[in-house]
């Protein structure tokens, strides 16, 4: 059997392949020659792929041999994943394998919000000695809000119970009894805006959906605190980017921290980047050595289960 490659994967992937001695072609520049990656995947029974390779009707229908579509990430937005089961290919994603990376980074943006030991450094390398400037505040007591409440938002709730923070959260599919409330002590609240009103930290954790798409907007932003502070790892588009400008060149709201956007790479004359209180970064929440691994190892060993008629854990 052949497995196709067509993004990035870490090394420790590629050996759990190898062992099982598959024919692997890697390739991680083919996302950018759609007409290669056409032709390629015709003759392969598994395609492994991150966020860029767009897995579509025209990809599944050159694909008649694939059996499995490896998911190196947990955003399915790229991937018309009904329509690949309709042809009898399943999915399988990275469940969880990078959900306590994107909990640090949440908390690293709520850490840096309050007292940015950045600034106050750069500062200092200036020549200035303005401990004023940079008495920043706590982060105990304060208030953070999660708007979904899947496995990341049940971490990030964790770390910031840690910290002494109150965390209240909205999701309509989640009860009183799923872990994150009974176990993780989430306030959960009965509407998104109750939530956003009474937080001083917003973090969005949902899938990009019809539903979810602009799910913070103009609206949102006026129920919010003027000292809230937005941040988004989940999926561009979420948070509307031309409102969320809006409100912060208003001094609607304190800031934000985005690391994903409705079209990346990011333009260089984005208005965002005006901005010195909002705080980008490359879609690198879930990007850690150690995440890296573990969604590696456990793609390619979901895809070679199915390879092998076996069930998997990780199919959507």
């Amino acid at each position: 059997m052949k497995i196709l490659i067509s993004e990035v994967i870490w090394q420790e992937g590629l050996d759990v392949l190898e062992r099982q001695g598959y024919e692997i072609e890697y390739d991680d520049q083919l996302v950018q020659d759609r007409p290669k990656l056409l032709a390629k995947v015709k003759e392969v029974d598994a395609l492994i792929i991150r966020n860029l390779t767009q897995v579509d009707e025209e990809l599944l229908q050159a694909g008649s041999k694939l059996k499995v579509i490896g998911r190196l990430g947990v955003g399915l937005d790229n991937i018309e994943v009904e329509a690949a089961k309709k042809k009898g290919i399943q999915v399988v994603y990275a469940k969880n394998a990078n959900a306590t990376s994107v909990a640090e980074y949440v908390m690293s943006a709520v850490l840096s919000s309050n007292r940015s030991l950045d600034d106050a450094n750069e500062d200092v390398r200036k020549g200035r000695w303005d401990r004023k400037m940079h008495t920043g505040g706590e982060v105990y007591g304060k208030t953070l809000g999660l708007v979904g409440l899947g496995e990341i938002a049940h971490r990030v709730a964790k770390r910031a119970h840690a910290f002494g923070m109150d965390v209240v959260g909205f999701d309509p599919f989640i009860t009183e009894y799923d872990h994150v409330v009974a176990e993780t002590g989430v306030k959960t609240k009965s509407s998104l805006d109750e939530v956003l009103a009474m937080s001083d930290f917003i973090s969005v954790h949902v899938p990009l959906t019809p539903s979810t798409v602009s799910l913070i907007d103009s609206e949102a932003f006026q129920v919010m605190k003027s000292k809230a502070y937005v941040i988004n790892t989940s999926r561009g588009g979420i948070v509307n980017e031309s409102d969320l400008e809006k409100a912060i060149s208003k001094g609607r709201i304190a800031g934000a921290y985005l690391d994903v956007f409705e079209v990346e790479p990011l333009d260089k004359d984005h208005p965002l980047l005006s901005h010195s209180n909002v705080v980008i970064t490359p879609h690198i929440a879930g990007l850690t050595e150690e995440s890296q691994v573990r969604t590696s190892v456990l793609v390619a060993k979901e895809v070679t289960k199915v390879l092998n008629g076996l069930p998997s854990l990780c199919v959507v």
